[in-house]
């Protein structure tokens, strides 16, 4: 990675993000720090939650993209902007157009949630367009890219130009100045590395003994995946379901600065980032998005962090379409271990299904899912039955009586291409 520092060190340092912040002030709003007893219990350390899902378009989106915008000259300003965006870069962008009086198109893929859709059209006003294309975020930028080269509007990356990178950065200022101090660890979510990048450059070169830490989607993990080929790659498999942070692909500037900050980086399953949405939604009373939660999901699993530190994670953003939530749901419980699928086979004989039930459940376990099947001319029918139970020890309980009962039972792993069509 020796070949990246000086690279990096020449597109953004800590004085481009100074600029910045003096660039962004009026605008973006200094949103709160505020210390949660929940997480701080759980780990020992002293943790804070920098509220970017409060900022304008509730991420820190806003940020990257107006400090590009208000940098062009008038020339470039009339010849209008263009982005592609998972929805929270288009809000930024969409703001900071009508800010500045700018035109724009935002292009997004057909996963983005309506409740982004709208938000972006409604920060913009009349100076956006929003056009939906593709079925990833990669689709959506190759159509941004399309148009600026087309129509001559500047195109205005989510994460991957130097002053994108310098406009996220400016988080960690704000941050160090609210504690007072720089915090011992920085957590941070990534998708294609323009908030890791800028924080850690300039927490670098400020604050160099500050651990930042970048969390990603484990179907999305594009940046561990660049660190370890030397070079952005392209992920063969991508899961949307984070899609704020799911980028198949990361920036040819962003990489080089976050290797030669030395970032540290995990990811968390997305099972596991649906979890903590809910402990968030419901301890909390904070309402994220599954990108929104990756950084608190990520501390216990895979940040490891040390009793008394003093441990800053950003939450970003707050765009959670309340239609999701009966998916967010089904995938905490799956992978908490509390929610099962199973094929059985029946008999077609008179007590078949009170074989099941009183022989097979336990006195806790409740039937969530029985779809069953019965073909004509046939001795047997198949049910897909879903069970919920209480605790995930009794899942040995109930596989037990599952192979003693008289039934044919197939287990749906979580793993399996089958599992695929329940959630």
């Amino acid at each position: 990675m020796h070949g990246f520092n000086s690279v990096a060190r020449s597109i953004v340092d800590a004085e481009e993000i100074e600029a910045a912040v003096k660039r962004l002030d009026g605008v973006a709003l200094r949103t709160p720090l505020q210390r949660n007893l929940r997480l701080s219990e759980r780990t020992g350390a002293q943790v804070w939650l920098k509220r970017e899902d409060l900022q304008i378009g509730r991420s820190y989106k806003l940020r990257g993209a107006y400090n590009l915008i208000a940098q062009l000259d008038d020339a470039s300003k009339t010849a209008g902007v263009v982005c592609a965006s998972a929805g929270n870069h288009g809000q930024g962008l969409a703001y900071s157009c009508h800010t500045l009086d700018v035109h724009g198109r935002v292009y997004v893929p057909r996963t983005t949630p309506r409740q982004k859709r709208d938000r972006i059209a409604a920060l913009g006003g009349p100076q956006i367009q929003v056009i939906v294309t593709g079925d990833t975020y990669d689709d959506a930028a190759a159509a941004a890219l399309a148009d600026a080269a087309e129509s001559g509007a500047t195109l205005v990356p989510a994460f991957d130009d130097p002053r994108t990178v310098a406009g996220q950065g400016t988080v960690a200022v704000e941050v160090v100045e609210q504690l007072g101090e720089a915090p011992d660890v920085l957590v941070v979510p990534v998708g294609g590395g323009g908030l890791v990048a800028g924080v850690a450059t300039w927490l670098a070169e400020r604050h160099p003994g500050v651990r930042v830490v970048g969390v990603e989607p484990g179907g999305a993990a594009s940046m561990i995946a660049a660190l370890e080929a030397g070079r952005p790659v392209t992920l063969p498999h991508l899961d949307s379901f984070v899609d704020g942070a799911a980028v198949r692909r990361v920036g040819e500037v962003t990489l080089p600065l976050v290797a030669a900050a030395g970032v540290e980086l995990t990811s968390v399953p997305e099972g596991l980032v649906c979890s903590e949405m809910l402990e968030l939604y419901q301890t909390d009373g904070l309402i994220a998005e599954p990108a929104g939660a990756l950084s608190a999901a990520a501390l216990g699993h895979g940040v490891e962090v040390k009793p008394g530190e003093t441990v800053v994670c950003l939450l970003s953003g707050g765009n959670n379409d309340v239609s999701r939530y009966g998916e967010i749901l089904e995938r905490s419980l799956v992978h908490e271990g509390l929610k099962h699928y199973f094929l059985v086979t029946f008999p077609q004989e008179p007590g078949a299904l009170r074989t099941f039930l009183d022989g097979v459940l336990g006195p806790d376990d409740d039937i969530t899912l029985f779809e069953y099947v019965k073909r004509n001319n046939r001795e047997t029918g198949v049910a897909l039955v879903g069970i919920e139970i209480s605790r995930p020890t009794d899942l040995t309980g109930l596989l037990s009586r599952m192979d003693a009962a008289p039934l044919d039972i197939e287990r749906i792993k979580p793993d399996s291409a089958e599992f695929r069509y329940l959630i």
